[in-house]
């Protein structure tokens, strides 16, 4: 595995995102809720960096509703994503 970066979310629950860069240079992120769900994408744009990817995540784990609020930063950002699990 390559690079990868993680945050937990600060309201006291157990929601996790990260993103991570595979061996075969695709980046995926990853959505844990810390009981039953894990959910996983691929990002659909190569262009995406890493501090615009980053700054969504973190925007969305310290948020009450991460999901939505994940989907929303994303789009903000213009950042295509495909789900590939959970």
């Amino acid at each position: 595995m390559g690079q990868q970066a993680g945050f937990h979310a600060p309201h006291g629950g157990a929601d996790f995102l990260g993103w991570r860069k595979t061996r075969l240079g695709a980046t995926e992120i990853v959505y844990d809720d810390g009981v039953t769900r894990r959910m996983v994408w691929r990002v659909a744009d190569a262009d995406a960096s890493e501090a615009r990817l980053s700054d969504a995540l973190r925007a969305a784990v310290g948020a009450v509703r991460v999901l939505p609020t994940l989907y929303d930063e994303l789009k903000k950002r213009a950042i295509a994503i495909e789900r590939i699990g959970g």
